[in-house]
């Protein structure tokens, strides 16, 4: 069977950037099921925990993203951004967990010194990649959101 979709790429970004989370949240629910299997505790490292669930929430989150880009009436351009921007720093969250899961370093990244590893990143350098990820993840959702928006007919019965 063939298949002619013709889908935005911002469409298509959305929806390969949700496949690569989902099977990521699966891998990482093996690697929480094993760790907890080898604790006395029974429990995972911390962020293996976070790894596994921010993984499978943004998972469906990218396809929230890729139905709102679909819908919206702005240009293939700005959906396209507005898309990448949200998904870009969801993705570097889930690496950011993963490798804190695995050097098993923190309990909270956000807690001072900002550890990494056996290094400690500058708070200045934490901040920026917060408010950029704020802005990036709202700022995106909102053009999508607004985009939609427009091309509802807003006429009432």
């Amino acid at each position: 069977m063939d298949l002619d979709l013709a889908l935005e790429p911002a469409v298509v970004l959305a929806i390969l950037a949700a496949g690569v989370f989902f099977l990521t949240g699966l891998l990482t629910g093996v690697w929480k099921y094993l760790a907890m299997m080898k604790s006395e505790k029974a429990e995972a490292p911390y962020y293996v925990n976070i790894a596994h669930r921010t993984s499978l929430l943004y998972a469906f989150a990218a396809m929230l993203l890729a139905v709102f880009a679909d819908l919206s009436a702005w240009s293939e351009r700005v959906n396209f951004w507005a898309t990448a921007f949200p998904l870009l720093f969801f993705a570097a969250a889930i690496f950011t967990y993963v490798v804190h899961g695995f050097m098993r370093d923190t309990e909270n990244q956000l807690a001072r010194p900002h550890r990494l590893g056996p290094m400690t990143l500058p708070g200045l350098m934490i901040q920026g990649f917060m408010w950029a990820l704020i802005v990036s993840e709202i700022g995106g959702f909102v053009v999508l959101f607004a985009g939609v928006i427009n091309a509802l007919p807003l006429t009432m019965p």
